[in-house]
């Protein structure tokens, strides 16, 4: 997984380009808990729940990126327990865009859904 930041105005969100590159790595950061979905982005950077971060989303085995316009909904910190990886879960807006993006990973996921393997999320 490689996440870089760009630098962004207070006014407005914070871009992160989130490129994906295997099954595993999807399954790890992918948040189905969310009704819309959402994804786990590795991050030293603070941010509050709520915040807006636009996200550019690379998912495996897809050459497209995905421009998401999601909101900061979980917060892991620096020195978590379990020794969770720093970082944020964006959810997706409630839209026809993002249906289809959870739609896509939930079908490049596939079985691997119903894994009881653990997250970066859960």
């Amino acid at each position: 997984m490689n996440q870089t930041s760009v630098p962004a105005s207070a006014a407005r969100p914070s871009v992160v380009q989130l490129a994906i590159k295997e099954k595993a790595a999807l399954y790890a950061a992918y948040i189905p808990l969310f009704k819309e979905g959402g994804v786990f982005i590795p991050t030293t950077r603070e941010y509050q729940l709520g915040a807006d971060v636009y996200v550019l989303l690379t998912l495996p085995e897809d050459t497209q990126r995905y421009p998401v316009a999601g909101k900061v909904a979980w917060v892991t910190p620096a020195k978590a327990a379990g020794h969770r990886t720093q970082g944020v879960g964006v959810r997706f807006p409630d839209d026809e865009k993002s249906r289809l993006l959870k739609l896509r990973i939930e079908e490049i996921l596939g079985a691997h859904l119903a894994s009881d393997r653990s997250t970066q999320t859960i």
